[in-house]
């Protein structure tokens, strides 16, 4: 089949792309997924004969030096069926038409290929970019539920959770892993690695492994060491850069992070590295999922037993911390280089926070290797095992340089373990992939299997004092509201204590910053309660005092401290709240039809007792706002007013969609909600 003799290709892209799942990517490129048949249409010159047994080759080659040992080159003749464990194709003819289905090796690697005749210096027949195939039983990635398709390949806005266990906030995110030029952006990172500026041949082999991808996005999307994505910043300073409370999406990271030279972008907390890597994951086909760990232990030095040092205002003076929350991935694969019963998700953290192998990534390790405490399996299994079930001893250091230990706790790591439900917006708790019920003998045992002693076995006496922080439900961030410390004296007689109560404002890290209600220490006399409670202290948090302490994460850390006057025994409660911020209202007008214009008709009321300054409303969603944010400034809004705005949008495509909605000001930010839509044809 000489080159002549073809008059013109047809690639057939928007049929190809529907059936691969991919045609919210481009009607006019071809991209489509392993080991699933694609065909394309060659028209040939009038009067050409072409004999279907006729010996014609192909080749299909991707990466800058392509080689059949390498499976980044195939080489394959035309047969009479489609095989579906190797590269083959088949053909039809009807007058000057030839109908080429093509299918390629499930496990052939994901990238750029060039589809070629086999004839003298190659005939190119085409381009075409090829991803990983959930929905093909052969791939290392498949899934079989079409639901857990839909939401962990194809969705493209989701939940993430942050806050506290007892104060679980939403934020809504879109992905956008299919808006335009994103995919390009994926592939781009991965050539940007430093395995593929160092053996770009081994790399592109390697490519058909998603282990070996999902590594390598780990180490990408943090710029240490590498041209990764994103800094991490977890300084109150980010003037040269974005607060990392601002983003919403991850096209603008990514497209920033690409338009600039792949520079990295300024500034990443951990939610958002774990955002970017779901789009970049779902992009190139490999099913992905935002999980977060309440209560997560940084372990540094793998003990696996917290050893945390406080001074005498409860700040941590030791290295190991416990974040308030954390957030990393799930990716879902088989792991043929583990035991059998390990494939499914397997957790990669991408914050830069633990070298592995000499590169700052985490993971992707097997959730249930984490369960199980397998911690020699790849990779990365201790660190995360740490970060769900490390234990906690605290000990308080006087200023005398006395140190005393305080009661400790073994659930105060890894609660909670949240992600979004599979096609609604509601939370589904993972706990139990991660660990054994709390004091379960199988947690125990997996503990010893870990092979560090429990040191809190050692079950003390039962204390004299109990004290215990009680809040009330309605503690918005513009009002003043009172907390109290509720302490018991459970001995025969009256003792003679000193009591500090103070709350301090604190990061999602758990980072200390200003104290805000700091009460000295007061002498009292605490009568015998057998059981009942008898003393409250109350303390008093007004908006102009901690206004100037809390940051965006708007957490207060209450502390307590009793210390028996007698014994020099300390007892200290604590407990972290979130003040709430204002509710945004929403209204859509319009008839929700692509191409047509819709309106967001929004309103806010400022909870605060003084302006609010620059305030602006944002709105963005995959194909509704064209790939990018909307923006709408109102200016000021003075105290307990409310702001309006109504701001226009178009829809590209038909489908299920949800328009996120934000709303920043100089003294309020991190306010947003968000809205489901069906947009018709």
């Amino acid at each position: 089949l000489a080159k002549e003799l073809i008059e013109r290709i047809d690639l057939v892209c928007e049929v190809n792309n529907t059936d691969h799942h991919t045609l919210q990517n481009s009607v006019d490129r071809l991209i489509v997924r392993r080991g699933q048949p694609f065909t394309i249409t060659l028209h040939l010159r009038p009067g050409t004969h072409f004999q279907n047994g006729d010996n014609i080759n192909f080749i299909a080659q991707t990466g800058p030096i392509p080689s059949v040992e390498a499976q980044t080159k195939a080489k394959f003749s035309l047969s009479r069926f489609i095989s579906r464990s190797s590269w083959s194709a088949t053909a039809e003819t009807s007058d000057s038409t030839v109908s080429l289905t093509v299918c390629s090796h499930p496990n052939a690697p994901i990238g750029v290929y060039k589809l070629m005749l086999d004839q003298g210096e190659g005939i190119g027949l085409g381009e075409f970019v090829l991803l990983f195939n959930p929905w093909c039983k052969q791939d290392s990635v498949y899934l079989a539920s079409e639901a857990e398709r839909e939401e962990y390949v194809l969705s493209q806005d989701g939940l993430i959770y942050r806050g506290i266990p007892k104060h679980i906030t939403v934020l809504p995110w879109t992905f956008g892993q299919f808006e335009p030029g994103i995919l390009d952006i994926c592939l781009q990172i991965l050539d940007e690695s430093p395995n593929y500026i160092s053996d770009a041949a081994l790399d592109c082999s390697e490519r058909r492994n998603p282990v070996y991808v999902t590594r390598v996005l780990g180490a990408m999307i943090n710029s240490l060491g590498d041209k990764g994505v994103l800094v991490g910043n977890w300084s109150d300073d980010h003037e040269d850069g974005v607060k990392p409370t601002v983003w919403k999406d991850s096209c603008s990271i990514l497209q920033q992070w690409s338009n600039d030279g792949c520079r990295a972008v300024r500034y990443g907390q951990c939610w958002v590295f774990a955002a970017v890597a779901c789009t970049v994951s779902r992009a190139l086909g490999i099913p992905c999922r935002v999980v977060t760990n309440y209560g997560s232990a940084r372990d540094s030095n793998g003990d696996l037993v917290m050893e945390r040092f406080y001074n005498e205002f409860d700040e941590n003076i030791a290295n190991d911390s416990i974040w308030n929350f954390h957030v990393w991935v799930e990716n879902w694969m088989t792991r043929p280089d583990l035991a059998l019963g390990y494939e499914g998700w397997q957790a990669s953290d991408p914050t830069p926070q633990h070298r592995s192998e000499g590169v700052l990534c985490c993971g992707p390790a097997p959730v249930r290797a984490i369960k199980e405490g397998e911690l020699t399996f790849k990779y990365d299994v201790p660190f995360m095992y740490a970060e769900v079930n490390a234990d906690v001893v605290e000990y308080i250091k006087l200023r005398d340089g006395r140190v005393f230990k305080m009661g400790g706790s073994t659930t105060e790591v890894g609660k909670s373990n949240s992600t979004k439900a599979v096609g609604r917006d509601e939370r589904e708790d993972i706990t139990h992939n991660y660990k054994y019920p709390e004091g379960s003998q199988e947690e125990r045992r997996v503990y010893e299997k870990v092979n560090h002693h429990n040191k809190l076995a050692q079950a003390g006496e039962e204390p004299g004092f109990h004290i215990k922080i009680k809040v009330t439900p309605d503690m918005q961030i513009g009002s003043d509201f009172d907390v109290y410390a509720e302490l018991k004296n459970n001995t025969m007689v009256t003792k003679s204590c000193r009591v500090m109560f103070y709350g301090q404002a604190v990061s999602y890290n758990g980072k200390l910053g200003e104290t805000c209600g700091l009460g000295e220490f007061t002498e009292m006399n605490l009568a015998s309660t057998e059981g009942e409670p008898v003393f409250l202290i109350t303390l008093r948090l007004e908006y102009a005092e901690y206004s100037k302490a809390i940051n965006q994460d708007r957490m207060i850390k209450l502390v307590a401290l009793l210390i028996d006057a007698e014994t020099r025994d300390f007892y200290r409660a604590k407990k972290t709240i979130i003040l709430d911020g204002p509710e945004i209202i929403v209204n859509i007008l319009g008839v929700p039809k692509v191409g047509q214009n819709l309106v967001a008709d929004l309103a806010l009321q400022n909870p605060l007792p003084e302006p609010l300054e620059n305030c602006v409303f944002t709105i963005h969603g995959a194909n509704l706002t064209d790939g990018k944010p909307i923006t709408h400034e109102v200016g000021t809004v003075g105290p307990k007013e409310f702001v309006t705005a109504k701001v226009q949008f178009t829809p590209k495509l038909p489908g299920q969609r949800k328009i996120l909605i934000d709303f920043a000001s100089d003294k309020l930010h991190n306010v947003e909600t968000y809205e489901n839509l069906v947009i018709y044809e």
